[in-house]
């Protein structure tokens, strides 16, 4: 068994990639779901998926000896000022401003080869169904939960004791967003699956095959999204709650 340095076999997906996130790039490649699923030990997933484990640890070992983590990439290391910051600027600002867009390419495809290519309408009613649920759910955590963290922080600053919020604990509302989190997942798993990996047949006219790339940039942005959030925010999150009430 080949050893992931300090990283055991028993070591989860999430907690792999939190400490070093070249590592996505191993499990993306191989068909892993680091964000949503990423809670399963590395060991498990390869038994699931009949995956050697040697020769994934070696990929894994590859990517993390030639790539030195850089600062801005370092986010389980971020303060979680500056992580909800970044999640907020570069996450949900790429899906307001992306879901729109889609949403045109996705009814026009639809639209004009639907006939023959069905899986487009599926598709297109699928996105808006995804468009639909993260508007909502982006609007929670804005109003909801980030000024609930930000709150947590400037009492951890002024050594105070932390008061019960109306949700009662961090805990509900974070299970409430990845619950919307794995359903978010599914939907964009099962229009990866309609359109052959985001493949194109080769007659497709641009809009068919921009609105595949779209597709594909949308989902890899999305499961990064999650990933910061599941498995690096949230825990933090929750460990700051305890640690102010028991002040």
């Amino acid at each position: 068994m080949v050893v992931l340095h300090s990283i055991s076999e028993e070591k989860t997906i999430a907690e792999i990639v939190s400490e070093n996130f070249k590592t996505a790039e191993v499990f993306k490649r191989n068909g892993i779901d680091f964000c949503c699923g990423g809670k399963k030990p590395l060991k498990q997933v390869c038994e699931e998926k009949g995956l050697n484990e040697d020769m994934l640890v070696q990929e894994l070992n590859d990517v993390m000896t030639s790539n030195e983590i850089q600062p801005e990439n370092d986010f389980a290391n971020w303060n979680l000022n500056v992580l909800v910051e970044h999640i907020l600027n570069k996450h949900h600002k790429y899906v307001l401003d992306n879901l729109g867009l889609i949403s045109e390419f996705a009814d026009k495809v639809a639209r004009v080869h639907g006939d023959h290519s069905p899986e487009t309408i599926k598709i297109a009613e699928l996105w808006h169904t995804l468009s639909e649920e993260l508007n909502f759910h982006l609007r929670k955590e804005e109003q909801i939960l980030f000024p609930y963290v930000t709150q947590m922080l400037a009492v951890e600053e002024e050594n105070k004791l932390l008061g019960v919020p109306g949700f009662q604990t961090v805990q509900n509302p974070i299970r409430a967003m990845e619950f919307e989190h794995d359903n978010a997942g599914d939907i964009i798993k099962e229009i990866q699956h309609l359109s052959n990996n985001f493949t194109p047949p080769e007659w497709a006219c641009n809009t068919y095959k921009v609105l595949y790339f779209k597709l594909q940039e949308f989902q890899n942005d999305l499961f990064n999204h999650i990933h910061l959030e599941n498995n690096i925010l949230f825990p933090k999150a929750i460990e700051l709650e305890k640690k102010l009430s028991s002040f």
